[in-house]
């Protein structure tokens, strides 16, 4: 009967083709064949063998009925062949016309469709060009000649289920997941295949019982480097504070603070997953841990400067009283004015004390004293006035530190002039009312000046030292006097 329809249909697309006026002609094929003159009917080109290096990349070249595919090296062709295969010219005519795949073109050849269906006729699946087997000629058709073939329903194909008649009146898989025919879960999806259709779960879900459930990731390989969240399907990596995620997703890189955003006042260190911050010399960390504040260090030691602490940014520094300077950065020494700049007079000599100077009168007689050396006034014999005067007064100037330690030897006092049997006495003759001198006699010539009550300056004092001189007789009796004036300082260095 296959026969008998066969024929009847060839006869049809002869008569049609007289009707139409179609050219025939035995010596035009179709693209991907060429005229065999032996046997007289187009056979397929094989381009695996006369393109070089048709496909690239590694892919397998795997020629096919009209053109060739390059598939993967791993990939598996399957010919679904209900009946066993033929390589007759009205095969290759039929595969040289169909362009949808290796399986479509190896089902056409054999006249059997997946689930069952079988092909009309040769014209039924034929392209513009429609080559028959047996008598062996070509039929040049215009594609739009197709769609004015009028569909006889005599014609129609029985398909298998999951399987529908096309418009070209060949079997077709129907899409049960696109039409809504399929019975897949809520929470499943449908995936589509040839003559039928399967239900899985979403990508991150696996199938308990009837229902979909989450596959919780962070309970299996590969783990996060630092931390994993679980989410609906899939999940997620964190890293902890001070860490970010790598180009990969998975690792976790320190992040340099010190670099990306510093928030230190001064220094910054970064650290693993941290950084620390660190402050100049002079500041310290605030209670935030990330400014420095300025160290007080006057605040912190009474000791740092002899006189005065000024406190700076960072730092500090030592000040010194008027009439001192600063030496070692924080020790105040006495300047000597006399060597530098004074305002004493050509007839005044100019006394340097601790934190100032005086000027005192080159000549500081007094009559009838004279000027006999330097300092020295002596009083002439010859003058009644002088009479109960001492012989002599000698100036002497002295500073001394205010606060001094007590009891302290200042000054000594020592006889010149030594006469034959004669004995030397030593007194404080004025200058110490109230009784912060001592002198101690420490020979028969000399004596020596105690301070015995702290002073505090800045303070003059004149304290006149008489020695008295007297012969073993007693019919010699002198006396001499050293004015010693004393100025204490204002402070205690």
């Amino acid at each position: 009967m296959l026969k008998a329809l066969l024929l009847t249909m060839l006869t049809l697309a002869l008569v049609k083709s007289q009707d139409t006026e179609e050219t025939i002609t035995y010596t035009q094929c179709t693209d991907g064949y060429e005229w065999d003159p032996v046997r007289q009917q187009c056979k397929d080109i094989d381009e695996c063998d006369i393109v070089p290096d048709a496909c690239k990349g590694g892919m397998k070249c795997v020629n096919h009925y009209g053109g060739y595919l390059c598939l993967p090296k791993t990939a598996q062709i399957i010919v679904n062949n209900e009946q066993p295969q033929q390589e007759t010219p009205a095969a290759e005519a039929t595969s040289g016309a169909t362009t949808g795949g290796v399986a479509a073109s190896s089902m056409a050849a054999s006249g059997v469709l997946p689930g069952g269906g079988f092909v009309a006729s040769a014209a039924a699946v034929a392209g513009p060009e429609v080559q028959t087997g047996r008598n062996n000629f070509v039929i040049r058709r215009n594609p739009a000649d197709l769609q004015r073939i009028p569909s006889n329903p005599a014609h129609r194909i029985q398909c298998a289920a999951g399987y529908e008649q096309s418009e070209h009146n060949v079997c077709q898989d129907i899409d049960e997941c696109a039409a809504g025919t399929h019975n897949c879960r809520a929470d499943q999806v449908c995936i589509n295949l040839r003559g039928s259709f399967a239900c899985q779960c979403p990508p991150g879900y696996q199938k308990r019982g009837e229902q979909c459930v989450d596959i919780d990731e962070c309970t299996i390989p590969p783990y996060c480097h630092q931390r994993c969240v679980n989410t609906p399907g899939s999940f997620y990596c964190q890293c902890s504070p001070g860490f970010q995620l790598a180009a990969n997703n998975y690792t976790c890189v320190d992040i340099n603070e010190c670099d990306a955003s510093n928030q230190c006042a001064q220094q910054c260190y970064n650290i693993l997953g941290s950084f620390i911050c660190q402050c100049n010399q002079g500041y310290e960390l605030s209670s935030d841990r990330l400014n420095c504040e300025d160290i007080d260090e006057c605040r912190t030691s009474s000791y740092l400067c002899q006189y005065q602490c000024v406190n700076e940014p960072g730092k500090f520094s030592c000040m010194c009283p008027q009439g001192y300077q600063v030496v070692r950065s924080r020790t105040c020494q006495d300047i000597n004015e006399c060597e530098t700049t004074n305002e004493c007079r050509e007839d005044e000599i100019c006394w340097n004390y601790h934190g100032g100077f005086r000027c005192y009168p080159r000549n500081p007689c007094q009559d009838p004293y004279i000027l006999t050396s330097e300092n020295r006034c002596v009083c002439p014999v010859s003058s009644a006035m002088c009479r109960d005067l001492p012989q002599s007064i000698v100036y002497k100037y002295m500073s001394i530190r205010s606060d001094r330690s007590v009891p302290s030897d200042i000054f000594q006092i020592q006889a010149t002039t030594i006469y034959a049997n004669t004995i030397n006495t030593f007194r404080i003759k004025s200058g110490n009312e109230n009784g912060e001198f001592y002198l101690r006699q420490t020979s028969p010539v000399s004596a020596m000046l105690v301070l015995v009550k702290s002073l505090s300056g800045p303070r003059e004092y004149i304290v006149d030292l008489e020695m008295l001189t007297v012969n073993s007789l007693g019919t010699f009796r002198t006396s001499s006097v050293l004015r010693l004036t004393i100025i204490v300082g204002p402070f205690a260095f």
